[in-house]
């Protein structure tokens, strides 16, 4: 029988081309496999939290879409313009008011370190300069310098035990309250204070991520921390102040 030289050329690039035809479709499959995993994946994460008193919104396919959205109104021309000069003066004044009460109740000093969630244009960390608090920063998507640094709420860009006191108003913004609420219990000192403002009463705009109906959600998402206080809030359209501190 003729011995065959699978060593010759010819061989050599028929095998090549057979495992390359069998590689191709495998591979195929591991990315589309990949990619739709990915998006379960998102799509899970995003509707997993279940509690009848907090909603996710539907609709949010990838966390970029969500970002977009979001995009959408802060870089809304239109709504930059208000916020820079209708509602300049008169939202430092009512922040003001708001973090001179905080300090009277011994929940912030003039050396405290804060950071104020979703600040968009900074007004709330000017109020707080005016004051007194200088060591104080705002956190956005899109930055505004030297008031507002860039960053996701999702995912702060700080070190553990950074600040003495956060503040937001933006809760009904968050796709992952879970990660909203551990991000700030992080990034938070040992009893350490968070303000929060949100409504329940009435429902956000469309830009919003979740609807709150309760306070009893927070309660159950602030796992390292207690409660303070409850309180009705005149907030431009948000009802109630929570408040938790961090524990030691």
């Amino acid at each position: 029988m003729k011995e065959i030289n699978v060593s010759s050329p010819m061989m050599i690039s028929k095998y090549i081309f057979f495992v390359i035809l069998i590689t191709i479709p495998i591979l195929l499959f591991l990315s589309n496999w990949n990619s739709s995993s990915s998006v379960v994946t998102t799509t899970t994460t995003t509707t997993s939290y279940s509690d009848s008193n907090l909603k996710i919104r539907p609709g949010y396919t990838t966390y970029d879409t969500y970002l977009q959205k979001q995009l959408n109104k802060t870089l809304n021309p239109k709504l930059r313009k208000i916020w820079m000069t209708r509602d300049w003066d008169r939202k430092i004044q009512v922040f003001s008011k708001f973090f001179t009460d905080l300090k009277n109740e011994n929940f912030l000093s003039d050396s405290s370190k804060v950071l104020c969630i979703g600040a968009r244009m900074g007004q709330e960390v000017e109020a707080l300069k005016r004051i007194g608090v200088s060591d104080s920063i705002g956190m956005d998507l899109v930055p505004y310098p030297p008031l507002v640094m860039k960053g996701d709420f999702h995912n702060q860009p700080f070190d553990d035990r950074t600040f003495d006191l956060e503040f937001s108003n933006v809760f009904d913004h968050a796709l992952f309250p879970v990660k909203f609420v551990s991000e700030i219990e992080r990034t938070l000192k040992s009893g350490g204070v968070c303000v929060l403002h949100v409504s329940l009463s009435r429902r956000g705009d469309k830009y919003s991520a979740n609807d709150l109906f309760s306070v009893e959600p927070l309660k159950k998402l602030f796992k390292r921390s207690e409660l303070v206080r409850t309180q009705t809030v005149d907030g431009f359209g948000l009802d109630t102040e929570v408040v938790f501190r961090k524990k030691k």
